[in-house]
């Protein structure tokens, strides 16, 4: 090992050593300054930053965003969080370097308890639309301290790295620069503040999703059964709820209306995680379950064994419609949007199809296409839509046409639903959107690292449709769209929920 790495090394501590340290320095009578962020390709600008940084104090402690918190796009980070401390650590003015913990530096702040905290002088005036900058500041103020900035020549490792290092597909690279010669990210993050004031009402089923993680052992001695061995598990908030807790990403406003059993309800489990901001709409069906849908994976790779269904048979909800309806009658014109998260399991009757058909201000629909509606579960069921949110395996099964042309599908189903707007998400092959002003646009997939598809597309409706209704344009929408999914396959399940600041940052950084 070089000297320089073995210094580097010297420097490199755990967040809990680092506030023992800072502790100290306080106690000796030291200015402790602090900068923190992702330094994914140290730069000439990142060393004069953290230079000029370092003369207002005594001692420069540097803080970096794990690999897991990183949102600047596809294939990000490009250098693990050990090579990016170790990289820092080697710089001269650098005394001591730690990983966070979490996602932003406000609970680094408060846990270190700088004299100092430095940013770019790209965020002077608190000019940043994720909002983080004026939370540090909030925070280093809580502790006693001063929020500087830096003045100098402003770089970018996003732009370096998106424009000489080859992260993306050609494909990719080449939709960027187009879609990035067109817009700006202000114009996109736009899109997502125009429908911030929307009122959104979220109709669909309450599913409980359970993870089981197993460890396969192999088939049984005696009987052609595989048999895996259990490990942990864990459960999330699906359907509809997982859905209004990604609306409660982009709109102040969310609430849900859902369906939960007389038994086995989960009720608690359910209030406890959805967001704190959604108001809650519970009816129950007498002498039935809320549905749980309960999946066997392998731990590593993450991989779905098989799955079992707990809930009731379609025909004992025929009766809940009447009270749904006479509930919406009163609700539908409270809302600007609702968004129906159609999963087939019998909530959503043809009944409260055409009364949301008929009433609903601005409906966008996702029905869903599973093993417990066996497919019958197509948008046909409703009378008309305003936007539509869903899958291509989805629309085809609609269309009943597997091979056909899909632009000539989704031209046809817009037709009989008399729908504006229409996204069918396409896995790895990105998007298509639909405007009938308009045509078509295609976005590619920006996904370079995929977990679970579980949940992406639930995530996708419920950003996009308060947007569609604000009137954003349609290749900003697709794109939005395109964001959205790349997140959402990174996350477990419906583990957590796609965040403003996350989804903002990401947008920044892929369109640098």
């Amino acid at each position: 090992m070089t000297i320089a790495l073995e210094l580097s090394k010297n420097k490199i501590l755990t967040l809990e050593e680092l506030g023992e340290v800072t502790s100290s320095l306080r106690r000796a009578g030291k200015t402790v300054v602090h900068c923190h962020g992702v330094f994914d390709l140290m730069h000439i600008g990142h060393i004069r930053h953290l230079e000029q940084a370092k003369q207002l104090g005594d001692v420069l402690i540097v803080t970096v965003t794990p690999d897991r918190f990183v949102n600047k796009g596809p294939n990000r980070p490009v250098f693990p969080e050990e090579q990016r401390a170790w990289s820092i650590g080697a710089l001269a003015c650098v005394d001591y370097v730690a990983v966070n913990h979490w996602p932003m530096a406000t609970d680094t702040i408060r846990l270190l308890r700088p004299d100092i905290f430095v940013k770019g002088i790209e965020f002077r005036g608190l000019e940043d639309r994720t909002g983080a900058v004026a939370l540090e500041e909030q925070a280093i103020r809580e502790v006693g301290g001063r929020l500087e900035f830096t003045g100098d020549v402003v770089f970018s490792s996003s732009t370096l790295l998106n424009h000489h290092f080859n992260i993306f597909p050609e494909e990719t690279a080449r939709f960027l620069r187009s879609f990035t010669g067109r817009y700006r990210s202000e114009d996109v993050i736009g899109g997502l503040e125009g429908a911030r004031r929307s009122r959104v009402l979220v109709l669909g089923e309450a599913i409980v999703d359970e993870y089981h993680y197993c460890e396969t052992l192999g088939k049984a001695g005696k009987e052609p059964v595989l048999a895996a061995r259990h490990v942990s598990s864990e459960r999330f908030a699906g359907g509809a709820l997982a859905v209004a807790n990604h609306a409660a990403a982009v709109c102040d406003r969310v609430s849900v209306l859902t369906l939960l059993g007389g038994v086995d309800s989960h009720e608690q489990f359910i209030r406890e995680h959805l967001h704190p901001a959604v108001e809650k709409i519970f009816l129950y069906l007498e002498n039935a379950p809320t549905i749980v849908k309960r999946r066997f994976l392998e731990s590593y790779p993450l991989q779905k064994l098989f799955e079992v269904y707990v809930m009731a048979e379609l025909d004992r909800l025929g009766s809940q419609s009447a009270a749904l309806c006479e509930k919406l009658e009163a609700l539908l014109p409270q809302y600007d949007v609702v968004i129906a998260a159609d999963y087939g399991h019998g909530m959503i009757s043809r009944q409260v199809a055409d009364l949301l058909s008929a009433k609903a201000r601005f409906l966008a629909i996702n029905t869903q296409v599973n093993a417990g509606n066996q497919g019958f579960n197509t948008v046909s069921k409703y009378r008309r839509a305003d936007f539509i949110s869903i899958s291509e395996k989805e629309i085809r099964m609609e269309a009943r046409n597997p091979q056909g042309d899909l632009k000539l599908i989704v031209a046809g189903v817009a037709a009989k639903l008399s729908c504006e707007r229409i996204i069918v998400t396409r896995g790895a092959q990105g998007c298509l959107c639909y405007s009938r002003d308009e045509g078509f646009c295609e976005t590619p997939a920006f996904s370079g690292r995929i977990v679970d598809r579980v949940g992406a597309g639930d995530a996708v409706l419920a950003v996009t449709a308060p947007c569609a209704a604000s009137g954003t344009p349609p290749e900003v929408l697709s794109f939005i769209a395109g964001c959205v999914g790349a997140q959402a396959v990174t996350i477990v399940g419906n583990r957590t929920a796609i965040e403003r600041v996350s989804l903002a940052r990401y947008i920044e950084c892929l369109m640098k």
